[in-house]
């Protein structure tokens, strides 16, 4: 009976054992067969649709941007050319004076005075002179008789010069007398936009020395200059292309330079380069460049931030596409283009500036015949299939029209 029961339970367990080997049999299976339909479905996957586009190709001419200042192509510093207590103040805070208006009054009592004097001075030396010619004239005749002394005749000679003498310093003090007076009436040196008074009626203000008192200060402002600094490297090469006749000189003809302010997104304001200076600056490396406007419509003011864009080459045919689509990698910039067989491949590219169109220019790298990707940039990578679709890159023909016509 032992040995029965014994026997039953071998079989159970062995039982058991098989049923658990086909279990993990069939679990074994299902997982294989899952992971081989796995590159069934991969495989039937669609290819990831996306744009590309030829880069454009046209001839352009590229521009350089520099950041500047506006300054007042003229201003002075009004103050009095005498000392005196200021009577009036003849105009108003910020108003448009021109060129010998009376801007300030100092009391002119004491120069009348003074004035007075002098023409005094000069008719007791008119009197002395008279009297000196008529003493002179009696000796003279006298003379060759023998009938005066050589030392009498030398000095009424001498008394007579002495007059003279006196009449030229006489007639010099009522000329500075009568230029004091009038300096007495301070007027504008030249013509432009006023500042506020300084200096406030009823207050002794000094003048006529290197510490006379500012009474207020005249900018002209149309036109109205913009200075702005290049690289030595900049100067170079604006150089050489004016040499090859690719370019005005600017030193000669000038060359056309298109401004933008602050507030604006487009160069609306036209200038022109009236001057390069004489020499590098040793400390920066760089020289400065000056711009003139007209600012008919006084919306420039001195002191105002601007940017200036110059022709920087000559015209020529360029490659461009937009900023968004090109990749880095580290100091490497790249762009995905269309490959063989619609795979897409990675080249690496050399960058040039923004053009005026909003694309940038492509120095080396891309040829003109490319198909770049313009979409989808992250979700691909070098050698990947796709289902290309053919379109065009735009671009902004407006802002290139405004930049280059400055309008």
């Amino acid at each position: 009976m032992r040995k029965g029961k014994l026997n039953i339970k071998k079989n159970k367990r062995a039982t058991f054992i098989i049923i658990g080997l086909l279990a993990i049999t069939i679990i074994v299976s299902a997982f294989s067969a899952a992971d081989t339909s796995e590159p069934e479905q991969t495989a039937k996957a669609q290819p990831l649709p996306v744009e590309v586009a030829h880069p454009v190709y046209e001839k352009i001419t590229e521009w350089d941007e520099y950041t500047g200042r506006f300054e007042a192509s003229n201003k002075a510093d009004v103050r009095a050319r005498v000392s005196g207590f200021l009577e009036s103040v003849n105009f108003k805070d910020g108003q448009v004076v021109n060129k010998g208006d009376v801007l300030f009054t100092i009391d002119n009592r004491p120069f009348k005075i003074a004035l007075n004097q002098a023409n005094a001075n000069y008719a007791q030396a008119k009197a002395n002179l008279k009297t000196a010619q008529d003493n002179f004239e009696r000796v003279a005749d006298l003379r060759e008789s023998g009938a005066v002394s050589i030392e009498e005749y030398d000095r009424r000679k001498q008394a007579l010069e002495f007059a003279k003498a006196s009449i030229q310093l006489s007639q010099a003090r009522v000329d500075e007398a009568k230029l004091n007076l009038e300096f007495t009436r301070v007027k504008a040196p030249i013509s432009g936009l006023v500042s506020r008074d300084k200096v406030n009626e009823g207050n002794l203000i000094d003048g006529g020395s290197s510490n006379s008192t500012l009474l207020t200060t005249i900018v002209a402002t149309s036109p109205i200059h913009f200075y702005f600094t290049g690289s030595e490297s900049d100067y170079l090469r604006y150089a050489r292309l004016a040499r090859k006749g690719e370019r005005d000189d600017v030193r000669t003809n000038g060359i056309p330079v298109y401004i933008k302010l602050q507030d604006e997104d487009d160069f609306l304001h036209e200038a022109k380069m009236d001057f390069v200076d004489n020499q590098i600056d040793s400390r920066t490396g760089t020289i400065e460049s000056r711009a003139v406007l007209p600012n008919t419509d006084h919306l420039l003011e001195p002191g105002m931030f601007g940017k200036a864009k110059i022709s920087g080459s000559a015209e020529h045919d360029a490659i461009m596409i937009p900023d968004e689509i090109i990749g880095t990698n580290q100091s490497i910039r790249f762009v995905y283009v269309l490959g063989n067989d619609n795979t897409i491949t990675s080249k690496n590219i050399i960058l040039g500036p923004l053009h005026s169109n909003g694309l940038r220019i492509v120095r080396e790298g891309l040829s003109k015949n490319d198909k770049v990707v313009v979409n989808n940039i992250q979700k691909i990578q070098s050698g990947l299939a796709v289902a290309p679709i053919e379109s065009s890159l735009e671009v902004d023909k407006t802002k290139e029209l405004a930049t280059n016509s400055g309008k």
